[in-house]
């Protein structure tokens, strides 16, 4: 008797990582010159296995510059995801870079970090004709928005092809009460599957969180980490360098 085949959705898709190298280019800012070597760590973190490579320019150009978005672009070859407010100036970067994907969010000029999603019912006419215009240059594109059923019915509606929910909502709540900060996100998930959106995700996952999102995630297409990714990095390679300095100090 043949076994019968069920579809699970949790854990049927391979979700990619895209690293945010944003905190390396703040690092390299914070000194002057060109260590850490922005492109170059594009170049390994490919190599090392990740799926993508995100940079998010903001106006001040206070990490990645809008020059390093022009020089990343001549060594990803995974997928490139530039992410920013559809300011003028951003417009022009990502139709001259031509990204694998732009994703729309909603930053305030002096906003700190990403700290909310869009309103796609109320900025639909604004976001509509600024999708149209990247995806005639063949630019997939996504919308930041919270994980709330209106909102990704908006994205739809605007004709986004993906959109990245917001986690830090999940991030924070995950400590207490993992099942119920997941709720939210997997409702979202499913309406945007039924809607025929991508599904990306990012903002505070971490090696503390990130298993059991992509585990109890339906149709999680991409996840992009960069702080928490950055700072374990340092964490976990910390060891190493201390010692090799010991040796040569030896």
């Amino acid at each position: 008797m043949d076994q019968l085949c069920i579809f699970d959705p949790y854990n049927s898709f391979m979700a990619k990582l895209s690293v945010n190298i944003n905190k390396i280019a703040t690092l390299r800012n914070a000194r002057g010159g060109n260590v850490p070597n922005v492109v170059q760590v594009a170049i390994d973190v490919q190599k090392f296995g990740g799926q993508g490579i995100t940079i998010h320019p903001r106006p001040d150009e206070r990490h990645i510059r809008y020059q390093d978005a022009r020089d990343l672009a001549a060594v990803v070859h995974t997928e490139y995801n530039i992410e920013g407010n559809p300011q003028r100036d951003f417009v022009d970067l990502v139709m001259a870079v031509s990204p694998t994907q732009v994703t729309l969010v909603p930053d305030a000029v002096d906003a700190l970090t990403s700290n909310a999603g869009w309103d796609t019912v109320k900025h639909q006419v604004f976001l509509k004709k600024i999708i149209q215009d990247f995806q005639d240059r063949g630019i997939r594109t996504s919308l930041f928005v919270a994980p709330d059923v209106a909102m990704i019915e908006g994205a739809k509606d605007c004709g986004a092809d993906r959109i990245e929910l917001y986690t830090e909502d999940y991030a924070v709540a995950y400590v207490d009460d993992p099942a119920q900060a997941i709720a939210p996100y997997q409702t979202a998930a499913i309406r945007a599957h039924e809607l025929g959106l991508g599904v990306n995700a990012g903002h505070d996952l971490s090696l503390t969180n990130i298993a059991y999102f992509k585990a109890n995630m339906p149709y999680l297409d991409e996840v992009s980490i960069g702080h928490a990714l950055i700072c374990e990095s340092l964490y976990l390679g910390l060891e190493t360098v201390i010692e090799r300095y010991l040796k040569a100090l030896s």
